[in-house]
């Protein structure tokens, strides 16, 4: 899919396909079956402080507006830098997220112990930084459930 629609999902302001493709482990899939991306809009010449525009099920719309900082950030952490500084809501209908991608679980909210943290921001790979990061967080607990 990544081939096929690049096109496409460029034309739609989406630099990587992974973000429509892995929005339910983005943002988790509770949020995943009200909500979904449209598309990413930068300023001119810019790859960042893009506005996301997101299609949301009406009736979530109050919900999904209290908890849009808690979607920056999980956005923003997943391209590893701040990619998207605001958000602006659609309402209209969601297709719910294939049964795989339902199952998959979203990543950890714990953080990045602060020794890794500022040397994982340099991986260009956002797939990479994400398993790295996970990686790290569960180093993470290691130490804190030793001490």
């Amino acid at each position: 899919m990544p081939e096929i629609g690049r096109t496409a999902f460029r034309r739609f302001g989406f630099i990587q396909s992974s973000v429509v493709t892995r929005w339910p482990e983005i943002v988790g899939p509770a949020h995943a079956r009200v909500c979904a991306p449209e598309s990413i809009r930068f300023p001119p010449g810019e790859k960042s402080d893009g506005i996301l525009q997101l299609v949301v099920v009406p009736a979530h719309a109050p919900i999904i507006q209290h908890v849009i900082p808690e979607i920056v950030e999980r956005v923003n952490r997943f391209f590893g830098y701040k990619a998207v500084a605001k958000v602006k809501l659609r309402q209209g209908e969601v297709k719910p997220p294939s049964a795989q991608q339902a199952t998959t679980a979203p990543p950890s909210l714990k953080p990045i112990p602060m020794e890794l943290g500022e040397s994982l921001r340099d991986i260009g790979d956002p797939e990479l930084r994400t398993v790295l990061e996970s990686l790290a967080r569960s180093l993470g607990t290691q130490g804190q459930e030793q001490e």
